[in-house]
């Protein structure tokens, strides 16, 4: 099994849940909570086989079959078995019933301590049941330092025996599959993704990847996407969206599409017909995962790595009680062992007012932490980024024109095809004829220099959004236009058409313009964006297709009179 080779993200101011989840200087754990269709009987027995199995390819001792409890039925909670397996390598396991107040069920736990450099690794599993509901499992992983200000690792790595307890355990979040690698999926089986996005059950990220149009899903799949998804493992649902799958599924998710070869995560609670939504689920473009496919990774793990410690415990796991191990007078050998981790002391019980208050604030942490999946406000999601490159649209104003090139807007249409390479990240692939017929129409008007505010507005845009610091889509570009920026009238900037142009034929044919076959295979793409040039029944429009967060560049694929819609006679 391969280890964890996810480098550290780079620095970032981090949001207020993050701060909160990793302490400065703390090692970020790791946390995997799943469901199981097995029994608690059965998933004990081939956890403790995976966990012999993974000791045995350590080169560890194999743990002696379990006993059960040491102590009698009347302790509450029972002490654990202590195992030496090795130098510095120590096993706990425990088991017996939830603690009140709730369903009657019960719990098995193994804890194993493992040395490695400057400090140790403690790896906890817990499986657990309550009557009337599913088998939970949770694999924590931790590190512990040797001494106070140890360094220690940014990232705990992925225990290895998560890639085995997976596909054994046959794991779930909800309905939906956890596997160790994504699965690719087909057009025919989209509708059941989607119904997995939309599950209120669900507590996991699902993370979807597309294929550029011109490459194997399996060979690309294997050699980009195993080692990107590596991170993630039993921390995200994955599925490879083939070629056919894409178009289906970003024709159903229209706010929130993924295509280019662009990696997307999607969080709980996604609700497909807000376009507000779709910011809360955050992009990776294929050019930022090719240029730094380890920085790609880290990115990526990094907010399932912080949703998996904020989230609330499921209620069974919640009730396992404290893990308590044998005094050392009882250890034998272990007593001198000193480099074994200090138990905490046991708290006291709380009073009967203190129960009910502990399970108020349980009861509560599910819509705190739901909350916190709420999208933020529009200022926050687009004021960072717009303000960090402010600066840089200023410094690089001159860019859309040559040195001792024509900084005024062009005079007519005409002049305009002629100088639209000056816009680098834009592409023409409209009917020319379409834009050459609006001079005969130019005279008195603004048509020309407001289509020129447009590309430039447009071109400002991609430069960031390629490096995914937009903040949003054009529209909130323009809401939030950067000092120094093109200032691009937010009210003409249109995200998509009426829902009854999208569902017409003939005006949904009207708004398929060209684009490069690694796009869309078709050579086509619906353009419901567009840009409101000037007024009146007769006012041109401007159509594009955003696909920054794919091949990098917008796509202009139509300049031209209105096209029919439902006003038109």
């Amino acid at each position: 099994m391969s280890s964890d080779r996810a480098a550290p993200a780079a620095a970032a101011p981090p949001t207020p849940a993050m701060s909160a989840a990793f302490p400065p200087g703390q090692s970020t754990p790791y946390r995997m909570t799943v469901t199981t269709r097995h029994r608690l009987a059965d998933a004990v027995h081939l956890a403790d086989q995976c966990l012999a199995d993974w000791l045995k390819q350590q080169g560890r001792a194999e743990p002696p079959p379990d006993p059960g409890p040491v102590a009698g039925e009347h302790d509450d909670p029972p002490l654990a078995t202590r195992h030496r397996l090795g130098a510095g390598v120590l096993l706990d396991r425990d088991s017996g019933p939830l603690s009140e107040p709730g369903p009657p069920g019960r719990y098995a736990r193994r804890r194993i301590r493992l040395p490695e450099t400057n400090g140790a690794q403690r790896i906890t599993l817990t499986v657990t049941e309550q009557q009337g509901g599913p088998c939970w499992m949770r694999l924590a992983a931790e590190h512990q330092p040797a001494t106070a200000g140890t360094r220690t690792p940014g990232r705990v790595p992925i225990p290895e025996l998560a890639h085995c307890l997976l596909p054994l355990l046959d794991a779930l979040d909800a309905t939906a599959e956890v596997r160790a690698l994504p699965r690719i999926v087909t057009a025919a089986e989209v509708d059941a993704v989607i119904d997995e996005l939309c599950d209120p059950a669900r507590r996991l990220p699902t993370v979807v990847a597309s294929v550029p149009a011109d490459l194997d899903p399996g060979d690309w799949t294997s050699r980009v996407l195993h080692p990107l998804l590596h991170g993630v493992t039993g921390l995200a649902v994955g599925y490879v969206l083939d070629q056919s799958a894409r178009v289906v599924f970003n024709t159903a998710l229209e706010y929130h599409t993924v295509y280019g070869g662009a990696v997307r995560t999607y969080l709980p609670e996604v609700d497909p017909a807000s376009r507000r939504d779709a910011l809360r689920h955050l992009v990776l473009p294929r050019h930022r995962i090719e240029e730094d496919p380890r920085r790609a990774a880290a990115l990526l793990a990094r907010e399932p790595r912080r949703l998996a410690e904020a989230a609330p415990l499921p209620a069974p796991l919640a009730r396992v009680p404290e893990l308590r191990v044998p005094p050392p007078a009882q250890r034998g050998a272990e007593a001198v062992d000193l480099a074994a981790p200090r138990e905490p002391a046991r708290p006291e019980p709380l009073p009967v007012g203190g129960v009910e208050e502990a399970g108020r604030i349980r009861r509560g942490l599910p819509r705190a932490w739901r909350r916190e999946l709420r999208p933020r406000t529009e200022s926050e999601l687009s004021g960072g980024p717009l303000r960090r490159v402010g600066a840089q649209l200023r410094s690089g104003a001159g860019r859309l024109c040559p040195p001792g090139g024509d900084r005024r807007g062009p005079g007519s249409f005409t002049e305009l095809l002629a100088r639209i390479e000056e816009f680098p990240l834009l592409s023409f692939t409209g009917d020319e004829k379409e834009t050459l017929a609006l001079d005969a129409h130019t005279v008195g008007s603004n048509w020309v220099q407001l289509t020129w505010d447009g590309l430039t507005a447009l071109q400002e845009y991609a430069v960031v959004a390629v490096h995914g610091e937009a903040g949003g889509d054009f529209k909130q570009w323009c809401e939030h236009a950067p000092a120094g920026g093109s200032h691009f009238p937010p009210r003409k900037a249109v995200r998509g058409e009426s829902r009854t142009v999208c569902s017409h034929g003939k005006m949904r044919r009207e708004r398929m313009f060209a684009v490069p076959s690694s796009v869309d295979p078709s050579g086509r793409a619906f353009m419901g964006a567009h840009l409101r040039i000037g007024g009146g029944r007769t006012a041109p429009r401007l159509h594009y297709l955003d696909d920054c967060s794919g091949s990098g560049r917008i796509y202009v694929g139509y300049i031209g009179m209105h096209l029919t819609n439902t006003m038109t006679n």
